[in-house]
């Protein structure tokens, strides 16, 4: 009995427990931390993705080998918007504290704000989500068969609204970047070769150099990442190095590739010296003085 007594003292005592490490605070987190430390005006928008983003499920996407090689043989990005597990009441949250935010720095008018406020309750914002997410997504699928793209009303009036189009964008972008994850790892992937994203169609917004000097786009809207030509435009196809002009920053981690020819420029991640890997949200943010650098000489993104 004794020792049983010992026994319960020693696990029942708190006192005497040693105390738990405190769990270490992983790269990204630090990175962001940082970002909102000097950047206090986009702390808001740091912690409403890192929210959601911890909280959307890993989707169950059943995509075979043979799928893959023939959307890579045919160029369609492989993602329906009927298979984005998006929970709607998420969505809604997203689209109205976006909003709230673009506002408070002065990135939306009242009038906008007000209508996109009233697209995150209204009933319509899944249709609205979908011609917003069609109208990339499925272009590149039509072309792939040289039919003519035609939007009804609805497409093209939801598509062609740039303001509902960045709220979109952003809000959507929790849940395709999971879709993403699911792609990320399959060898397949290594056999798409086109400018745009092999999930869902979009545009690079960002870069990586490899160790290996390759480089790897990272969609805007999914950050899906794939390899692609290290000096050719992905938006204008250009490959004349003549007429690509790159800049750094003073420490070389982040470069600028800007075309002379479309006037457009992808920002990149330099890892071949880099002590971490990419990542993309911190990264984005922290190269928004490249960014003001690039539009002064007469590029758009």
């Amino acid at each position: 009995m004794n020792g049983c007594v010992v026994y319960d003292s020693v696990v029942t005592d708190q006192g005497e427990r040693p105390a738990r490490p405190a769990r270490s605070e992983s790269r990204e987190a630090a990175a962001l931390r940082a970002i909102k430390a000097d950047h206090p005006e986009l702390g808001g928008a740091v912690e409403l993705y890192r929210r959601v983003q911890g909280r959307v499920p890993l989707p169950s996407l059943e995509i075979s080998a043979e799928i893959l090689q023939r959307h890579a043989a045919e160029a369609r990005p492989l993602l329906r918007f009927e298979d984005i597990p998006l929970d709607l009441t998420e969505l809604r949250l997203l689209v109205r504290q976006i909003a709230d935010i673009l506002r408070r720095h002065g990135a939306l008018e009242e009038a906008d704000y007000e209508r996109v406020q009233t697209l995150g309750r209204d009933m319509k914002l899944l249709a609205a989500a979908g011609d917003w997410y069609r109208s990339t997504a499925e272009s590149h699928a039509v072309a792939s068969v040289g039919a003519a793209h035609v939007h009804d009303a609805t497409t093209a009036a939801s598509a062609d609204d740039p303001v509902v189009g960045q709220v979109l964008a952003l809000a959507m972008r929790p849940f395709l970047s999971r879709c993403a994850e699911v792609l990320q790892q399959r060898p397949e992937l290594g056999g798409w070769i086109h400018p745009y994203c092999g999930l869902c169609g979009g545009e690079p917004e960002f870069a990586v150099i490899t160790t290996a000097a390759e480089r790897h786009l990272i969609c805007g809207r999914c950050a899906l990442r794939w390899k692609y030509e290290p000096l050719t435009c992905p938006y204008c196809r250009n490959a004349d190095k003549s007429r690509i002009t790159s800049f750094a920053t003073t420490d070389g981690q982040y470069r600028v590739y800007a075309c002379d020819q479309c006037r457009r420029y992808l920002k990149a991640y330099d890892g071949r010296r880099a002590t971490r890997p990419v990542m993309p949200m911190v990264d984005t943010v922290a190269t928004l003085p490249l960014d003001a650098a690039a539009m002064q000489k007469g590029y758009s993104s």
